[in-house]
């Protein structure tokens, strides 16, 4: 027969073993939500791919930097055109270059007057006008985007997702 200290004893034995024994069973499943947890993705939110960047009206005639997207907007009289201002060496925000004096080169073939060309501030890239690069390590030429008039409010449309070739433009 048992005192009442032991049975006291084994009452809170048995609640201890209770008690660790949930412990060990919570950081268990604690630790099994985590690895079914890292199997699922997480959302990755970016900027679209496709954007308002103002009227046509709004650019001067010339180079257009919009800095908060990274890119060029080209205006020549009532054509437009778009290109990256993104390095393809590192990524590092090129710079348009005005030429002291028109140049013509030959680029695949033909020949272009040039007015103009970016240049790298990081590492010493240089890209024709037509956004080849010519000097540097840069291993490819920047990238043209494609640009519509939005129907709604005749905004220009930037679609960075789609390159097009260096002759793209829109006439407005």
């Amino acid at each position: 027969m048992q005192t009442g200290s032991e049975g006291a004893a084994n009452g809170r034995r048995s609640f201890l073993g209770k008690i660790t024994l949930g412990a060990f069973a919570a950081a268990f499943l604690g630790q099994g939500w985590t690895y079914l947890r890292a199997l699922v993705p997480n959302i990755k939110y970016e900027p679209p791919k496709k954007f308002k960047v103002g009227s046509p009206v709004e650019f001067a005639e010339g180079i257009n930097f919009i800095e908060s997207k990274g890119l060029f907007i080209i205006r020549e009289g009532s054509q437009y055109s778009s290109i990256s201002a993104k390095c393809t060496h590192l990524g590092c925000t090129v710079k348009y270059a005005p030429l002291q004096h028109a140049q013509t080169v030959k680029v695949g073939g033909r020949e272009i007057t040039e007015k103009y060309e970016f240049h790298c501030p990081c590492h010493g890239s240089k890209f024709r006008q037509n956004g080849m690069p010519y000097s540097g390590p840069a291993p490819s030429s920047l990238p043209w985007h494609k640009l519509e008039i939005a129907p709604e409010d005749g905004q220009l449309v930037v679609d960075i997702s789609t390159s097009v070739d260096s002759d793209f433009r829109i006439t407005i």
